[in-house]
C-alpha cells in the first residue's frame, strides 16, 4: 500500500471565502479547496464579521474570535472540526 505524501511547501493559503454552504480556500499556486461548511460548526454558526476576521498562517487558517484553527492538510484529508 502506498501513502500519499503532500509537499507542505505547496499548501499555503492565499485567500479565504465563504459561500452559503462551503468554505473555499485558494492556495498560493491557484488551486482551490472547497469543503462543506457543516464540517466546521463554529464557522457555520458564526456571523459574517467573525468569519471575515481570520489570519492566514504558515500551515493553515486561524479565526481568533472563534478559537478555530484549520490546517490545509487537514482540509485535504477531509478532517472535520468539533
Amino acid at each position: 500500500m502506498s501513502t500519499l505524501e503532500i509537499d507542505v511547501g505547496d499548501l499555503r493559503a492565499r485567500s479565504v471565502a465563504f459561500t452559503e454552504t462551503e468554505l473555499v480556500v485558494t492556495l498560493l499556486d491557484g488551486r482551490r479547496i472547497a469543503t462543506p461548511l457543516e464540517w466546521y460548526p463554529r464557522l457555520m454558526n458564526a456571523s459574517s464579521v467573525q468569519r471575515e476576521n481570520f489570519e492566514i498562517m504558515a500551515m493553515g487558517i486561524h479565526w481568533p474570535d472563534l478559537d478555530e484553527d484549520l490546517s490545509i492538510a487537514g482540509m485535504l484529508k477531509g478532517k472535520h472540526s468539533r
